[in-house]
């Protein structure tokens, strides 16, 4: 069977720039996605804060990093992996389209956030629902945006949104954040945010964008809709790792646990991207985690022979 010296999973930013370097580097490399590949950043309508890349869509950044990709020689394969086995000096992994085996393996399979999953979600992700308050806020200057979610992540992006909208809902099921004491008094320190306790999304409306969301209280059962222009949903994210399960370390969340040389628990597996344990998760620092980790790829094959 044909051995490859790196098989790329996962082709967002992170797999994408892996892939640039590991075919630049004349590495017999291919790279696995499922779908598209874009990942999440497909999804998103506007990105603006990728150095040297203004005012283009998701899709069209990463089309360029697959075609640059592509012009180095690598391969890409439209297959969904199914299981791996990472712990001899081949590696297999298994697809839907068949077996790969290669000498190292660069793990991009990113992460997805949690839906709400209610009517009108879907059909309006990317032209007002987003779930990257970093990547979009910027979008809603001056107008009326709601934020999901009580932990860390929702309040300090709501907080963050204020630069922006003029205001700002948080939409929380219970009577209590749970993010920390700090974070909390900010929120309530400042004037543009609304809470709206005890209350969940029921229904997403709109024409061609966002305009209105139905609020329901879990404990009246009333419904009340609420104007706005974006709704930003943090009730967490879901690292695309179960078919890791047993095979590299993971937090308790399923992260990827990974030293700076993008390095995992098992020699010749590296792991790049969303689907790894860090701090911040944007299209720049995914980049930075596939060149990274096809670098100490490269250098692992070097030793080895």
């Amino acid at each position: 069977m044909n051995v490859y010296d790196v098989v790329i999973v996962g082709g967002g930013p992170a797999g994408l720039t892996a892939g640039i370097y590991v075919a630049r580097s004349k590495l017999k490399a291919i790279l696995l996605e499922k779908g598209l590949p874009g990942g999440q950043i497909a999804t998103t309508e506007h990105i603006e804060n990728y150095p040297g890349y203004t005012a283009g869509a998701g899709y069209e950044l990463t089309a360029i990093m697959e075609e640059q990709a592509k012009g180095f020689g690598l391969e890409i394969a439209m297959a969904e992996v199914t299981g791996v086995q990472l712990g001899g000096p081949e590696k297999i992994i298994t697809t839907n389209q068949g077996e790969y085996r290669a000498r190292t393996v660069i793990l991009a399979p990113g992460s997805s956030p949690r839906k709400l999953d209610v009517p009108g979600e879907k059909e309006f992700i990317g032209r007002g629902v987003s779930y990257c308050a970093t990547c979009d806020g910027p979008f809603y200057e001056g107008l009326t945006v709601m934020v999901v979610g009580g932990g860390n992540a929702a309040v300090e992006e709501a907080n963050y949104l204020t630069r922006f909208a003029q205001k700002v809902y948080i939409v929380h099921r219970r009577d209590a954040l749970r993010a920390t004491k700090v974070v909390q008094e900010r929120a309530f320190a400042n004037e543009k945010i609304e809470i709206l306790w005890d209350s969940v999304v029921a229904e997403i409306r709109g024409n061609e964008t966002l305009e209105q969301v139905l609020i329901k209280n879990v404990k009246t059962g009333q419904i009340t809709p609420v104007t706005v222009d974006g709704l930003f949903v943090y009730i967490g994210f879901i690292p695309n790792t179960a078919f890791l399960k047993g095979q590299v370390e993971m937090d308790e969340a399923g992260y990827i646990i990974t030293n700076d040389r993008m390095e995992t628990s098992v020699p010749g597996v590296f792991a790049a991207g969303d689907c790894r344990q860090k701090l911040l998760r944007q299209v720049v620092t995914a980049a930075g985690d596939g060149a990274i980790a096809a670098f100490a790829a490269e250098k692992y094959l070097e030793e080895q022979q």
